[in-house]
């Protein structure tokens, strides 16, 4: 296992400490607090990655590139508005794909495109189906301010169960395929059931917290620090941190500002849960943009 593999795996035990220690309502401040620094930071460096990633095409200036930027996060929010169901149902197939993506590309080197697209999206999407399993009622809640559409409590089981069976399919093909899978899927088989045994024990919020920041955020950053300054160093985190400042900070002002203006509505959790998701399409083109470059050189 790599180095960041055996922190990621010590500190989501840590993490589970911390639940038995801490009521659900400090789980949720917790959490809520590593999504607004890590997690979103983690995406806040996103217009220097487009500038390195098209710089050799000589896209537009930096101001179009920001203009762009923005439309894409207005066209998110505007079809969680309009068709609330597709647009969460867009969302959770992109972050099952980004958290695929990210998790896999260090390690699955084969040229199979589509394949490698399926492999990385279905195994995000078992991460997400699993933790929707150990908290149905929560999940139907959401779902239902979000998209005001009921499911059925069996819904996330047969989801779950469908991106099983699909996975270890793909798996299996893959099995064959690659000589570095062959290596390490049933190391990665295990880590499934590192997952599951948090997001059991955890609260929804924290659970997601503990994968989301362990396991994707943080490994993000530095493959991100890597790309932009050519290695991993506190001093190039320092660089990525400076860069990315105001980009975070705009952020969280964004978020503050649902806060203060729909705070004592029903639908708040809603507008919060479609903000960040439209600021996630747009970070995760740029970080497949990345990868391609990466691979590319």
């Amino acid at each position: 296992m790599s180095k960041i593999t055996n922190f990621s795996i010590v500190a989501s035990f840590l993490g589970l400490w911390i639940n038995s220690f801490f009521s659900e309502n400090i789980q949720i401040i917790i959490g809520f607090i590593l999504i607004f620094s890590f997690g979103i930071l983690h995406g806040a460096n996103d217009l220097l990655l487009i500038d390195k990633t098209q710089s050799k095409n000589k896209i537009a200036s930096y101001y179009k590139v920001l203009m762009f930027y923005i439309v894409i996060v207005a066209v998110g929010a505007l079809l969680f508005y309009l068709t609330p169901v597709m647009a969460l149902l867009l969302f959770i197939l992109v972050s099952g794909y980004h958290f695929g993506e990210q998790h896999w590309q260090r390690d699955v080197h084969d040229n199979t495109k589509i394949l490698n697209l399926l492999f990385h999206a279905l195994y995000g999407l078992l991460i997400l189906s699993l933790l929707f399993i150990f908290h149905v009622s929560e999940v139907q809640r959401i779902i239902t301010d979000i998209t005001q559409v009921s499911i059925s409590s069996e819904l996330p089981f047969k989801f779950f169960y469908f991106c099983l069976l699909s996975f270890l399919a793909v798996s299996l093909i893959k099995f064959f395929k690659s000589e570095t899978i062959r290596t390490i899927i049933f190391q990665e088989l295990l880590l499934l059931f590192v997952f599951a045994i948090i997001f059991k024990t955890s609260s929804l919020i924290w659970g997601f917290t503990i994968y989301f920041i362990l396991w994707h955020s943080i490994p993000s950053m530095m493959d991100q620090i890597k790309f932009l300054y050519g290695s991993y160093s506190f001093d190039n985190f320092k660089k990525y941190f400076k860069s990315a400042f105001y980009y975070w900070i705009a952020s969280l002002l964004g978020i503050l500002l649902l806060y203060l203006l729909f705070r004592a509505e029903h639908f708040f959790d809603a507008l919060f849960f479609s903000f960040l998701a439209a600021i996630t399409f747009p970070h995760v083109w740029v970080i497949v943009n990345m990868f391609k470059t990466k691979k590319a050189n």
